[in-house]
């Protein structure tokens, strides 16, 4: 009904001028999950969480961290099963037929294109802030897209080009940097939770849950502890691009589930230690829909110093949340092109580097062109629709294939998977339905173009149909 499956043997099985070079261990499988995962998500769009659910903004990232939990889960055990490129898309080839993989290909390729886009334009508003507060003026102009009065934002273009450079100069030198920045990212969290934990407010928390707990809609606008949680939902996935890296591990099936649940857990941490910090410290309505919320945090509580500090941290280091977002797309495309569902020329690799330059170029220039022109919120809501929907698949995969290939090997096996699968989709598509009206609309006209692409091109180019 859904076209034809992958078997299990021959999702890993590829030819030498096709396949992805074995040059990540452990130690980088980690760092990638959580180079992902913190960085715009924490760094701005506390702000914004903050004004969709007041001081609750605390319980959405609990509930955003939960059903992500549920789903690194459920990815671990496919990633380990099924070590090779492409993640949630190839899960799904193996597990559920060619048509609903390549809905779920499409959407990751949503995911992490505006993903990128949206850490660009996060990065870049910390940037124009840390330069500004040394008196030094910017032309506007060049700052913003047209939604915001100006031309383009340059540097969100300029540094999603630079990261694209950085990876098509190789995988292993980009993921040994990236382990540098994370560090750099982490050190600058716990210098803001020491510094504003000490000045916590219990008022500041009162009233707790102004907009309630659903997702309610006025004016336009969604409000509520659940659409704060569709929102701040961005802040968790990233694990999901350590499954992707699956096929350039050396040793998959114990470095998959270091990297998957090891990231996951130090994330999970920071982000309800910040969040408490952040809140705490000052009214939610002050914080609202800052672009730099950390920052603006430590600069009220008369800390201009650490305010810098903590900003120079962010635009050294949020470009790796770049780096593994743009590689993660990078590689679900490449899978999709070498399936012959995308032009197969595209899925070629440098014999130099092992990497695939010419997928990586133009996965490059179109973030660039995205972060340049679109707004922040928007962007970050429609890369969560597609995160979303590729959850749901992964919850589903877990499921149908411990129902139909119960004895292959799982290196990692996930604790009570049916209750943990339906909680993931239960979950996620309770956080789907959360997302603005317009939000959801752009989704499915996305996904309408992707079938139209399919059944033009990739069906009857399909290596599985041959």
């Amino acid at each position: 009904m859904f076209g034809p499956r992958k078997s299990l043997e021959s999702v890993t099985r590829h030819d030498a001028a096709h396949a992805l070079a074995k040059t990540l261990s452990w130690p980088h499988l980690i760092a990638l999950g959580v180079g992902a995962i913190v960085g715009t998500g924490i760094y701005t769009l506390t702000g914004v969480g903050a004004e969709r659910a007041g001081p609750a903004v605390i319980l959405a990232f609990a509930i955003a961290g939960a059903v992500c939990a549920c789903a690194a889960l459920a990815y671990a055990e496919l990633a380990t099963m099924i070590p090779a490129a492409g993640s949630a898309y190839t899960f799904s080839y193996a597990a559920l037929g060619e048509a609903l993989a390549w809905i779920v290909g499409w959407s990751l390729i949503l995911e992490y294109s505006l993903a990128c886009a949206t850490v660009a334009v996060g990065w870049s508003g910390y940037l124009v802030g840390w330069i500004q507060s040394a008196g030094i003026a910017l032309p506007s102009a060049l700052l913003a897209g047209p939604h915001g009065g100006g031309i383009v934002n340059l540097p969100a273009v300029l540094v999603a080009l630079s990261v694209m450079g950085l990876l098509i100069a190789g995988t292993r030198e980009s993921a040994t940097l990236n382990i540098v920045l994370v560090v750099i990212k982490l050190t600058a969290l716990a210098v803001f939770v020491a510094v504003a934990l000490p000045a916590f407010n219990g008022d500041n928390l009162s009233p707790f849950m102004p907009y309630g707990f659903g997702s309610t809609e006025t004016g336009g606008e969604k409000r509520g502890v659940m659409a704060a949680a569709a929102i701040v939902f961005f802040a968790f996935y990233g694990f999901d691009t350590v499954a992707t890296s699956a096929e350039e591990a050396k040793n998959p099936g114990r470095d998959l589930t270091i990297g998957i649940v090891g990231s996951m857990a130090v994330c999970t941490l920071v982000y309800m230690l910040v969040a408490v910090a952040a809140i705490g410290a000052m009214p939610f309505l002050d914080l609202a829909n800052s672009s730099e919320p950390l920052a603006l945090v430590l600069r009220t509580l008369g800390q201009p110093t650490a305010a810098r500090l903590i900003a120079l941290a962010a635009i050294i280091a949020l470009p790796s949340v770049i780096l593994v977002m743009m590689y993660g797309q990078s590689r679900v495309f490449f899978t999709m092109a070498r399936d012959g569902l995308l032009p197969r020329r595209l899925a070629s690799v440098s014999p130099r580097t092992g990497a695939p330059t010419l997928i990586t170029l133009l996965t490059g220039v179109s973030i660039a062109i995205v972060a340049g022109l679109f707004r922040l919120d928007e962007i970050a809501e429609l890369a969560n629709a597609g995160t979303l929907l590729a959850f749901i698949a992964v919850g589903a995969c877990l499921m149908v294939l411990r129902r139909r290939a119960p004895d292959a090997p799982r290196l990692f096996r996930c604790p009570a998977p049916y209750a943990v699968g339906t909680l993931a989709i239960l979950g996620c598509v309770y956080l789907l339905f959360s997302l603005p009206s317009a939000t959801i609309g752009r989704f499915l006209i996305w996904n309408a173009v992707g079938l139209g692409i399919y059944f033009a091109y990739g069906r009857r180019h399909s290596l599985a149909r041959r």
